[in-house]
């Protein structure tokens, strides 16, 4: 659709492409539809999603799902403990010509596709963790001194096991700061199950079609910055992350005691992009405070430390953020 066309129609146009890559995506996937709608969420806003749940729960085929309905070139990368940073970013080679020539040429890694599934991140050693934060961020690689641009759109989604731990190495703060969403996977339900083995132990082979591609993204993701923001919700995102943060004055009582570090700026940025795109889902061209309350699990949960004492009650980040949550009005009082 043109971009020239009125905000109202280019907004009806984006709920209906929305639904329709929810219904392709549901022809293969069973249930788990707010995942589903994070991933997409992430998707037009440009940013990354870390998905967290235990093995056989669809994670892999969400994402390769995803990829076929948009058209876009996939690539998995099964991460390793043996895996080094240029097994994914690529390496220089040394090639000869037909006429003894010798040139250094750049051989692109699995890193320069369109949608990256980084399976397991958790189990890469920290040197190939961090060969990650480049891409992510600045959707660039960086070899022998060249920097290569990564192809557009450009989007990491990493899964990673709960309740592994050995040979698994924690993802550092900086690399959990890229992801847009941290978002956790719930277990199937028994109706589900049901039709989970209804598809998979009969003769069903469920295909997909392709709905949008790559062009068509870019507008959406244009369209999704067009949403307005009111100054009170603004504010109000605002102290909703500065209320993270242990010994301030926005800090509350939970914070000050379970939190060891508070969420960085990109937390502020997730939850008014997310908000963006719920508030078009939800008919209205401007974000309101329901949006910022509804996406600021999955864009804060991964971006708070928790300290000791959180660790040792067994006290969860979403525990302590549902109590900010609820302290933090959406007025100043301070400004009353």
């Amino acid at each position: 659709m043109s971009t020239t066309a009125p905000m109202a129609e280019r907004a009806a146009e984006f709920r209906t492409r929305f639904a329709a890559l929810e219904a392709e995506i549901g022809k293969v996937i069973v249930g788990q539809p707010e995942i589903v709608r994070g991933v997409l969420t992430s998707l037009f806003v440009g940013g990354n999603v870390l998905l967290e749940g235990v093995p056989g729960l669809g994670k892999t085929l969400l994402i390769r799902t995803l990829a076929q309905v948009l058209d876009l070139k996939f690539v998995r990368v099964q991460f390793t403990p043996d895996l080094m940073p240029s097994d994914i970013v690529g390496t220089d080679v040394i090639l000869e010509s037909d006429t003894g020539k010798r040139e250094r040429r750049f051989q692109p890694g699995p890193l320069f596709a369109q949608i990256v599934l980084a399976d397991e991140i958790n189990r890469a050693i920290p040197k190939t963790q961090s060969a990650m934060l480049e891409a992510m961020q600045e959707r660039t690689i960086s070899v022998g001194g060249t920097t290569h641009k990564l192809p557009h759109p450009f989007f990491v989604l990493a899964t990673q096991n709960p309740i592994e731990q050995e040979g698994t190495y924690p993802l550092p703060e900086a690399q959990l700061d890229r992801f847009l969403f941290k978002l956790l996977v719930p277990f199937t339900t028994r109706d589900e199950l049901n039709r989970i083995l209804d598809r998979t132990t009969r003769n069903e082979n469920p295909t997909v079609n392709k709905v949008m591609d790559a062009d068509e993204i870019g507008g959406w993701m244009q369209l999704v910055r067009e949403v307005l923001v009111a100054a009170p919700v603004q504010d109000y995102a605002i102290r909703l992350l500065l209320a993270t943060h242990p010994n301030t004055e926005y800090a509350t009582a939970e914070a000050n005691r379970y939190f060891r570090a508070g969420a960085s700026p990109r937390g502020a940025q997730s939850l008014i992009l997310a908000g963006k795109v719920r508030a078009l889902l939800e008919g209205r061209f401007n974000v309101s405070f329901e949006d910022i309350r509804k996406v600021y699990f999955p864009a804060m949960r991964h971006r708070v430390l928790m300290n000791f004492e959180a660790q040792a009650e067994g006290i969860t980040s979403d525990q302590v953020l549902a109590a900010v949550l609820n302290a933090v009005t959406e007025k100043d009082e301070a400004k009353r």
